[in-house]
């Protein structure tokens, strides 16, 4: 059994989505990110950059327990768990690698910039704004380049580096992105989000998602308690 401690969240919804194309038994655990409980000590014991995903593998690969925080690290993990979803051969499990680290170091951070100058920024800052939109639409011309070739990101096969891009991707309009330049892009997004996998994946914690409105929330996800030594 998998423990997922976890926020629905795109990072979050990676390890959801992997989880239920994987078939592996899991159980979820809320990390309410808007509350501070991704900095109480039992958390940080697993996840020391109190970010959400981690999990704990009772079985892990000596047959202990293992516990894993990065949304990429536990893809890579569950993908060599189960044989799966990581490519055929060395050739495969590398071009799969190198898109997923385009994801872990551009799309995650870069659209999630821009969410935030877009959408929660107390102050509305021109320069931000122009700039994490411009990157955001870069890199959805990068992605959308590569899947004018290639079925999936890494090549005709669907693998980690889809399951990690696509919730990224679920909220475009907030991003400042319209569908209509990215047609190759548009045509996996419609792919991917009719897999029965990832409608379960994304479907966890929904309930729990929910616009971030209120002074506390901001001070726990943007402001001091951030930056706290815990």
């Amino acid at each position: 059994m998998i423990d997922v401690y976890t926020a629905a969240t795109p990072n979050g919804h990676k390890v959801h989505i992997m989880l239920e194309e994987c078939g592996l038994p899991y159980r979820v655990h809320y990390v309410n990110i808007r509350e501070g409980d991704q900095f109480k000590p039992e958390f940080l014991a697993i996840s020391p950059n109190n970010k959400i995903p981690a999990i704990v593998d009772a079985d892990g690969p000596d047959g202990k327990p293992i516990s894993l925080f990065e949304s990429g690290a536990i893809l890579v993990y569950l993908a060599s768990k189960v044989g799966r979803f990581l490519g055929r051969t060395d050739r495969d499990k590398f071009v799969t690698l190198q898109w997923l680290m385009f994801q872990m170091g551009g799309v995650g951070p870069m659209l999630g910039q821009a969410h935030h100058f877009r959408i929660y920024a107390p102050e509305k800052i021109g320069y931000a704004v122009d700039r994490y939109t411009n990157e955001a639409k870069r890199l959805y011309g990068v992605i959308d380049t590569q899947l004018s070739k290639n079925a999936y990101l890494a090549g005709d096969e669907y693998t980690i580096a889809d399951i990690a891009t696509f919730p990224w991707l679920r909220s475009w309009k907030n991003q400042g992105i319209d569908w209509e330049d990215y047609p190759h892009a548009k045509r996996w997004f419609d792919e991917i989000s009719q897999r029965p996998a990832v409608m379960r994946g994304v479907d966890v914690l929904a309930d729990q998602s929910k616009p971030i409105t209120d002074d506390k929330s901001r001070e726990v996800l943007f402001g001091a308690s951030q930056y706290k030594r815990h």
